[in-house]
């Protein structure tokens, strides 16, 4: 009978033999040099504990087999011999609690921290660098144990649809990705590339392909981006908190504006996301139909009675990267303006976190992991804890909540049946500490092997 590790080495060694060039077994990785074809791997996991992603307690001892990419069986207190005879590699976490995949509803992978110092830099960067950059955040987000995301818009057109298709395709590593697109905003909005006293290049007009002043020029731009590929559309509907001129709370697009964006999207089948801090826009959003509001900072008693009159609408609230922003922004000199807001919003915000756990309004699980380094997305998790949700709610907010407000309910989410093999795992108990999520030791995804921390 073989032992733990006698499973590991068959795994490793039948894994090397296939198409799949696995990564170094470290947490550093060359995305340079991974050849492989997505969702393809087929491999046994054996789990120590299972949280399957909906169901409160832990299972012992589970044997979950994928083959070309999904999960074909699972296998409660599964012998050896039982193992065996899947005739596919086992990796034997035997030492370990798995989980799904985790799922995270706001990121921004075509971005970096340090950009948000002088936003000139994106006029400067040639598209080809831009992408570069991408696939090393994509990497970075994956290795963190995110194997799903959506990328909540970019200033460029074309940037995250081609980071989105440079995965898909095999060509760099990272989360499979929902891409928004550029931001849906008002001139000089939030979500408008505007630097005051700055001269734009005389091509500008991939920097401003989501800007619009009313609602038929919002109805074409949203039209363009589906037509572009745009997997979600993201619309601005009061101001960014990064942003020159805007105030966080007030009100930027209008409720025929928001409107001719949801009809154009749900037309075709896409979902809404609203980027909202003040009351009067979030209720704005919810009733013009949108399907997730972002930050909502001053979420108030009307909007979450909105929120539970119609039941399909969910919360994406980064109530962690306040903190960041606060510290790391002063050393690296951020713009006034932008820290000024930041403190104004983050502890609002964090109230109305708590606020909407009590109220009982879906919350999924967002980070703005474009004002802090890629890889850090779940810092998020214990401040959503300190604020009011179980440990097991904060991970359906990153499983099952996250498939389901996707719309990817059917392949993301929970460790089951016919879902995609997407799997990972930590030592420890993340329902006694949550923190433990903050280092994720191995990652599969689509049955393939992208993280063995541990690994001799």
């Amino acid at each position: 009978m073989m032992s733990r590790i006698g499973y590991l080495l068959v795994s490793v060694a039948a894994l090397c033999a296939c198409a799949y060039t696995p990564p170094t077994l470290t947490n550093r990785l060359d995305i340079r040099q991974v050849p492989y074809t997505p969702d393809s791997g087929s491999m046994a996991i054996r789990c120590g504990k299972l949280l399957d992603g909906y169901t409160d307690t832990a299972q012992d001892n589970v044997l979950v087999v994928i083959r070309d990419g999904r999960i074909k069986k699972l296998l409660p207190n599964a012998s050896n011999g039982d193992a065996i005879k899947t005739h596919v590699p086992i990796l034997d976490l035997s030492a370990y609690t798995c989980l799904p995949g985790l799922i995270d509803m706001h990121t921004h992978l075509t971005d970096r921290p340090e950009d948000t110092a002088d936003l000139t830099v994106y006029f400067a960067r040639a598209p080809e660098e831009t992408l570069r950059l991408s696939t090393e955040n994509a990497a970075a987000t994956l290795l963190a144990g995110f194997t799903s995301v959506r990328n909540v818009g970019t200033y460029v057109l074309g940037a995250d649809t081609a980071l989105r298709d440079q995965i898909n395709a095999g060509k760099s590593i990272g989360p499979r990705m929902q891409a928004s697109g550029p931001y849906l905003s008002i001139p000089h909005g939030g979500g408008d590339l505007y630097i005051p006293d700055f001269k734009e290049p005389a091509d500008n007009a991939r920097f401003h392909a989501g800007i619009a002043k009313d609602a038929e020029g919002f109805r074409e731009r949203a039209e363009f981006l589906v037509d572009n590929g745009s997997d979600l559309l993201k619309v601005i509907a009061s101001g960014a908190v990064l942003a020159f001129g805007g105030v966080p709370g007030a009100p930027e697009m209008t409720r025929a504006d928001i409107d001719a964006v949801v009809d154009i999207a749900h037309a075709v089948g896409k979902k809404v996301a609203a980027h909202a801090h003040g009351s009067e826009s979030i209720l704005m959003a919810i009733e013009a139909g949108v399907d997730t509001i972002e930050h909502a900072s001053y979420l108030n008693d009307a909007c979450i009675r909105a929120a539970r009159r119609r039941g399909d609408v969910a919360l994406a609230m980064d109530v962690y990267n306040g903190d960041y922003i606060d510290t790391e922004g002063r050393k690296a000199n951020w713009p006034e303006e932008f820290l000024r807001k930041n403190l104004e919003t983050t502890e609002i915000q964090r109230q109305a976190f708590t606020k909407a756990v009590e109220a009982g309004v879906p919350i999924v699980y967002a980070t703005d992991a474009g004002v802090f380094p890629h890889g850090l997305n779940a810092r998020q998790f214990p401040i959503m804890v300190q604020r009011g949700m179980t440990p097991m709610q904060a991970i359906r907010s990153a499983t099952t909540m996250a498939s389901h407000y996707m719309g990817w309910g059917k392949d993301v989410g929970t460790i089951d049946e016919g879902k995609f093999g997407d799997v990972i795992a930590v030592k420890g108990d993340p329902l006694k500490d949550i923190t433990v999520l903050q280092n994720v030791e191995v990652v599969v995804k689509g049955g393939l092997l992208f993280k063995l921390a541990s690994a001799k």
